[in-house]
């Protein structure tokens, strides 16, 4: 992995591709896929993701709190969790948050956790939302997989950008 400069050079064609990125987009598409289909299909394909990055020790606790984070999230969305299909080279507001969130609580940005954290979830649930988030940041942390941090000013744009002129959100 290439650092420094070359980061920024990197950021638009390959930020999705850095592991710590990838665990988190691709992960949250293929479990969302696998509470809206059904299947075990995209769970398994997301162990293959986790176990080929982290190892099968790791991919076992890393996963189970991609798991959690998604269950609690999905509990308490504001509207049904959007995601593209895994693989896609689009990204959509849900998944931004959800990148925002996690990278916010590993840099310790509180603004910018709370901005994605209200976006994404219900007032009753948001202290429960937060610590899963929290706690699938420490995880792949721990395991030296670590986002490129997401300024709180980067998700208030994200936020402005997918409101409809009433003041509604897109979806």
């Amino acid at each position: 992995m290439r650092s420094g400069v070359g980061d920024r050079d990197c950021f638009g064609g390959c930020y999705f591709e850095r592991p710590a990125e990838k665990l988190v987009l691709e992960g949250y598409r293929h479990w969302t896929a696998g509470y809206d289909t059904g299947s075990v299909v995209p769970w398994e394909m997301a162990w293959g993701l986790y176990s080929d990055i982290l190892g099968s020790s790791d991919a076992r606790v890393a996963l189970a709190e991609l798991s959690h984070f998604i269950r609690t999230l999905g509990r308490c969305a504001h509207c049904p969790l959007r995601a593209f299909p895994f693989g896609a080279h689009h990204i959509c507001r849900d998944e931004c948050l959800t990148l925002g969130i996690i990278a916010a609580n590993q840099h310790e940005d509180a603004r910018a956790a709370e901005l994605c954290l209200g976006a994404l979830a219900c007032a009753p649930r948001a202290r429960e939302v937060g610590e899963a988030a929290r706690d699938f940041a420490a995880a792949l942390s721990g395991f030296e997989q670590k986002l490129l941090p997401i300024p709180a000013g980067v998700i208030e744009d994200i936020l402005m950008r997918a409101r409809a002129p009433s003041g509604q959100t897109v979806h």
